[in-house]
């Protein structure tokens, strides 16, 4: 029983169900007023404009015991897109009001420890070059032997008969 009380208080204690909570609150709150908009406000400009008729009483139709309530079905509908349209004006100012902050320059990433002592082993074999003479290149003898005027015999090669 311990287990479940714990578990039900870790259920309720969730940010979202305070979250839902407060916001089933407020929406009743809200539906009052918006009833109220329809049914004191609305309802009566658009019974005077078909005529002077009130919806909820006059388009009632009456089949044996049971009475179909259509100004009642349109009243609701109207409630409806009422409810919706305000819920759509306040879903677009919250969200004018929570536009994102334009995004910090992402700053350059470290270079890894291995690629920063590349690089300055780079440079330094680079000023050690510019401080030397310049030396004739021995095409390709990197031993810096000067080759044979006489025609090295490949072992690979095969030999001429």
């Amino acid at each position: 029983m311990k287990n479940m009380v714990k578990e039900f208080k870790e259920f309720i204690m969730r940010g979202n169900v305070i979250d839902l909570a407060v916001a089933v609150i407020i929406g009743g709150a809200f539906q009052a007023i918006i009833g109220s908009l329809v049914n004191d406000i609305f309802m009566p400009i658009i019974g005077m404009i078909i005529g002077g008729h009130d919806f909820t009483n006059d388009l009632v139709v009456t089949v044996g015991t049971a009475s179909l309530k259509f100004g009642a079905f349109i009243q609701a509908i109207i409630n409806f897109l009422a409810v919706a349209l305000c819920l759509f004006f306040v879903i677009k100012t919250v969200n004018k009001l929570k536009k994102p902050k334009a995004p910090e320059p992402a700053k350059p990433a470290a270079k890894p420890d291995d690629v920063v002592l590349l690089e300055e082993i780079r440079d330094l074999l680079k000023k050690q070059n510019n401080n030397r003479p310049a030396q004739r290149s021995n095409s390709g003898n990197r031993s810096g032997q000067r080759r044979n005027s006489k025609k090295e015999e490949n072992p690979e090669a095969p030999k001429e008969a």
